[in-house]
């Protein structure tokens, strides 16, 4: 699986120091349910291979999901969400993800986020996306082949418009709304699918349904089979 060269990069990063402290203080004194695990505790790298045609952006990494696997949307509810549709969807080989050595492999698809480290009640600071910025942009210039993206929640679909403007390339005026499951085409032949990010806050609320979730994978997969 080919590699992005600022993965290394995102992993030694300490551009942020309250998400520095936060991260280090959670891998340290970890939760009951997790007290043997040895916490990553490091900024998350994005998952997947440069050559996806599928590319999905979260918000940040869940203190005990992301932080504790060092794997992207692993360990945690919103992952068990995301990766049971992209299994269903031919987009992974596997409906679970546990840990960093459990075998998952995405097919056509790459996964990175807006925020790299876990950020304090999941709410990072303004400062904090400029900071991880530069990641996302080094990112989406070498994924060449992307024709859909997912943007799980408002948050990360803003981010890739404002990406997209930092870039110079050309965004629709006005933007297309946030909704979930709506798609919008841009002339540089990507569809971009607005999703509810699959947050407990979400799921467990009956905001966001298995249904609706995986309708937003059936027309990712169905735009790429065209």
């Amino acid at each position: 699986m080919a590699k992005l060269l600022a993965q290394n990069e995102i992993v030694s990063c300490c551009r942020c120091p309250r998400l520095v402290e936060y991260r280090e203080t959670v891998a340290r004194d970890k939760v009951k349910r997790f007290r043997d695990w040895k916490y990553w505790g490091r900024p998350v790298p994005s998952f997947g291979s440069v050559g996806a045609r599928l590319l999905i952006i979260g918000l940040a990494p869940a203190a005990h999901g992301g932080n504790r696997t060092g794997r992207i949307f692993t360990g945690d509810r919103s992952g068990d969400w995301l990766y049971r549709a992209l299994y269903k969807f031919g987009f992974a080989n596997q409906p679970t993800s546990i840990s960093r050595d459990d075998g998952l492999r995405l097919i056509d698809c790459y996964i990175t986020a807006a925020i790299h480290c876990a950020p304090p009640d999941n709410k990072p600071l303004p400062a904090e996306f400029v900071n991880c910025r530069p990641y996302l942009l080094d990112e989406l210039q070498q994924l060449k082949k992307v024709r859909v993206v997912v943007a799980l929640g408002l948050i990360a679909f803003k981010t890739y418009f404002t990406a997209r403007k930092q870039l110079g390339w050309k965004n629709p005026s006005p933007l297309p709304t946030f909704g979930h499951g709506m798609a919008a085409g841009l002339e540089d032949d990507v569809t971009v699918i607005s999703s509810y990010h699959p947050s407990q806050q979400n799921t467990q609320t009956g905001k966001l349904t298995e249904g609706m979730f995986d309708e937003v994978f059936r027309q990712a997969r169905e735009i790429l089979n065209l």
